[in-house]
């Protein structure tokens, strides 16, 4: 459990880390400067949405990297309990689950349509496929 943590640590992640951390700093510190704006002789309503929109970009910006740091645990962890079933198994391959999708990567064909039950999309239909066939024989 230490080293899934430990990833974090990466140089990546303290990359990753001083990139978030400048980020939300950088939203607040324009929140701010939007809110003194505001309140100046020559500011608007703009400033002061705009102050109240920088807040939500820093909560995003913490919220994504609260996320992509629990994706990133997320698959430290897949991997490392395939390491210790694959040190279980003695060096024996052990089957892997297969990875079900829940719809298809292409959709099912539409059902034929005559030109009885719609004669301007059952001619679209047939201008689609002449086209097709000439795609074909072209290349």
């Amino acid at each position: 459990m230490r080293s899934v943590f430990r990833s974090l640590l990466t140089p990546r992640w303290l990359l990753l880390h001083v990139l978030f951390i400048a980020a939300t700093v950088t939203t607040g510190f324009l929140a701010v400067w939007q809110w003194d704006r505001a309140h100046e002789a020559g500011g608007s309503f703009q400033n002061l949405g705009y102050a109240l929109q920088w807040p939500l970009f820093g909560a995003f910006t913490i919220f994504l990297w609260i996320r992509v740091a629990r994706m990133d645990l997320s698959r430290e962890r897949e991997e490392s309990a395939q390491e210790a079933e694959v040190d279980a198994s003695a060096g024996q391959a052990v089957a892997q689950p297969e990875v079900r999708r829940k719809r298809p990567l292409v959709p099912p064909p539409a059902p034929r349509v005559d030109a009885d039950d719609d004669p301007e999309l059952a001619e679209y239909n047939k201008y689609l496929a002449e086209l097709n066939e000439a795609d074909r024989r072209a290349s």
